[in-house]
């Protein structure tokens, strides 16, 4: 395989436990790819669309995801360590179990994904859409959320403590027993029309 691709399209093709280490596919489309076990590198995937991909229990470290669109793809106990995911859509996926370990997800579209449970903690999520995903009992603690969409979000039992949530709406998310620290609380309170006074 040449260490850059082009435009290609990859259409029911087995790349079960293939090492894609280093290399760099723009614009390709990935039809029905098997992609278990697979195991990248510094890889990068720009502009590309994954159609009924499998993901399963492959491993990404330090790989660029860049404006890439998934479409019922299975992320069954992948891992994506140091990932860049920036710009991605994720439609109708299957996102649990799944492995992720910081990394930069700005401007990511997670709507209506299921996450409950998944631990995405220091997880760099400005502008992200995550409305109508399912939040409850995740981790989410020292995450970036600046100007992240939470519009019907379940965020019940989740962990947000330490998390930047500058300019998030928390009235439109599904709160209940969520954990904030202090400045957390104090924007939610505010959000609800309390006048909080730090004198005290």
């Amino acid at each position: 395989m040449s260490d850059e691709a082009k435009g290609l399209t990859y259409r029911d093709e087995d790349w079960y436990g293939d090492d894609l280490s280093g290399l760099r596919f723009v614009d390709c489309t990935f039809s029905r790819v098997d992609l278990s076990e697979v195991t990248t590198r510094g890889t990068s995937f720009e502009n590309c669309v994954f159609d009924g991909c499998r993901f399963n229990a492959s491993h990404h470290d330090a790989t660029a995801f860049v404006a890439c669109s998934f479409r019922r793809c299975n992320f069954f106990d992948a891992t994506l360590e140091g990932c860049k995911v920036a710009g991605s859509t994720f439609d109708e996926c299957t996102m649990r179990p799944v492995k992720i370990v910081g990394g930069s997800w700005r401007g990511v579209v997670l709507r209506g994904a299921n996450l409950a449970g998944v631990r995405l903690s220091g997880l760099d999520l400005r502008d992200a859409d995550l409305s109508m995903s399912n939040l409850a009992k995740a981790d989410l603690s020292g995450c970036d959320l600046t100007h992240a969409a939470v519009r019907e979000t379940d965020l019940r039992d989740a962990t947000l403590l330490g998390a930047t949530l500058d300019g998030v709406d928390l009235r439109e998310a599904r709160l209940d027993r969520t954990r904030f620290d202090l400045a957390g609380a104090v924007r939610l309170a505010e959000q609800h029309g309390a006048l909080v006074d730090a004198s005290y």
